[in-house]
């Protein structure tokens, strides 16, 4: 598996059915340390050797590498095998490996993956190593993407959030001031890209449309404390939430401040930053994720700022959320899991570490290391780092895991969100559906 080649609160998307499935026969293999250590070998040192995977390129693999022998030469009685391939064949390897018990020590998470392997017993419980791992070091909030059934298994490698990305050159284009977005409302920000659209030619637009789950996610716990799913593993929106949804971005549309429906219909799911609105210099706003702003920068060739979402202080509750880039997780199978724990320490609290990694794996949850870095980042990254200082003081830490089945709201959103655009479907009966269809494919899921 030593190959050459390298994979985001509340709604982290459940990916990989057939891995599932897979990991059936691993069920019921954690044992706890002491049944391990019967013999005393997990202990951190005396001879420990520990593997390591993780999915990337090999820009990353260097990162990891550097970081890696910088760790061994801090733990000469550890030696670290790493494993590492692209994201397309990470989690299919690894539930191979798991079905035949021979996981690596220290695996990296993504998305709901973590709660599919910890239901089954083969992730280690973190608070069995917590004399080495000290959970206090990271911001709260984002220990909750590894958190579940009353469990900590994994420690983020560093994190995103989700905002507005804003272009200030175009307000200043538009003559609208930019906006106080710790006071903003949702009818603040439609009123806003409205004027926006008005004062610019006709190819540019107060905002892009802002469907898309994690925004969806955002817009119902802002306004009934819960987002898409509920701790149990279900749907928790409703068909009236998701209908308001609708109402509000069929009104944008219809004031111009967003594009007609062939437009954003066009640019929906659009993976490359220079074919959207805001990478070609044409939107006022989008919703997007901090490791998403340098890829919009580069492609505008502006100078680009994050916002904090609308409604953040004007509704029921914030909805805004930090999200682990991945987690560091431990298997429950490991024959030295405090030698793996002591790693999973050294990656993300280290000053060592960050110099090798940098950002790589997200902004780090540590605030110290974030001050670390500060000095050499450049101005978007700095950017970056600073929403998420900002950021990590205002959310409230809610997190929901989504469960096995919740990929399926990227497609279902965009095909009802396309047919409410165009007509075709009323918000009424596009609130009816996602749920009808979301309760089926997590049915379908679990």
């Amino acid at each position: 598996m030593q190959s050459t080649t390298r994979p985001r609160r509340r709604a982290a998307l459940a990916v990989g059915a057939g891995a599932a499935l897979l990991l059936t026969a691993a069920c019921g293999q954690q044992e706890n340390i002491a049944e391990q250590n019967d013999d005393g070998e997990a202990a951190a040192g005396d001879g420990a050797t520990i593997r390591f995977s993780w999915w990337g390129n090999p820009d990353r693999a260097q990162m990891t590498e550097e970081a890696v022998s910088a760790f061994e030469e801090e733990h000469p009685d550890i030696t670290v095998e790493t494993e590492f391939t692209d994201f397309d064949a990470y989690f299919d390897r690894l539930a191979t490996a798991v079905a035949a018990g021979d996981e690596p020590d220290v695996i990296t998470m993504g998305g709901a993956y973590p709660r599919e392997y910890g239901s089954r017993g083969v992730l280690l419980d973190l608070g069995e190593v917590s004399d080495i791992i000290d959970t206090s070091a990271y911001d709260e909030a984002a220990l909750q993407n590894g958190y579940f059934d009353e469990t900590q298994y994994g420690i983020p490698t560093g994190v995103n959030s989700f905002g507005v990305v804003a272009n200030p050159q175009v307000f200043a284009d538009a003559g609208v001031d930019m906006p106080d977005d710790d006071t903003w409302s949702w009818e603040d920000y439609a009123q806003i890209a409205t004027e926006i659209s008005a004062s610019t030619p006709d190819d540019v637009y107060g905002a892009e449309d802002p469907t898309q789950p994690d925004t969806l996610d955002l817009y119902a716990d802002q306004h009934t404390g819960q987002g898409l799913y509920t701790e149990d593993g279900g749907l928790a929106i409703t068909p009236e939430t998701v209908t308001g949804w609708f109402d509000y971005t069929s009104g944008l549309m219809e004031s111009g401040a967003t594009p007609e429906a062939s437009i954003s219909s066009e640019l929906m799911g659009q993976p490359n930053p220079e074919q959207t609105l805001m990478g070609q210099g044409r939107a006022g706003m989008m919703f997007a994720w901090t490791n998403q702003l340098q890829a919009f920068a580069d492609a505008s060739g502006d100078e680009l700022v994050m916002l904090r979402a609308p409604g953040e202080t004007t509704e029921q509750e914030p909805g805004q959320w930090l999200q682990a880039s991945q987690l560091y997780t431990i298997s429950a199978n490991s024959g030295h899991p405090e030698a793996a724990a002591e790693l999973v320490d050294f990656l993300t609290t280290s000053t060592a570490a960050a110099d090798a990694i940098g950002s790589d794996r997200g902004v780090p949850a540590v605030s110290e290391l974030r001050e670390h870095l500060e000095p050499e980042l450049e101005p978007v990254q700095q950017e970056e780092f600073g929403y998420i200082d900002r950021i990590s003081e205002l959310i409230d830490g809610d997190f929901v895991v989504g469960p096995t089945g919740s990929t399926e709201s990227v497609p279902t959103l965009q095909r009802i969100n396309e047919n409410v655009l165009f007509g075709r479907t009323s918000p009424e009966e596009a609130g009816q559906q996602f749920v009808d269809e979301m309760n089926a494919a997590i049915d379908a899921g679990g």
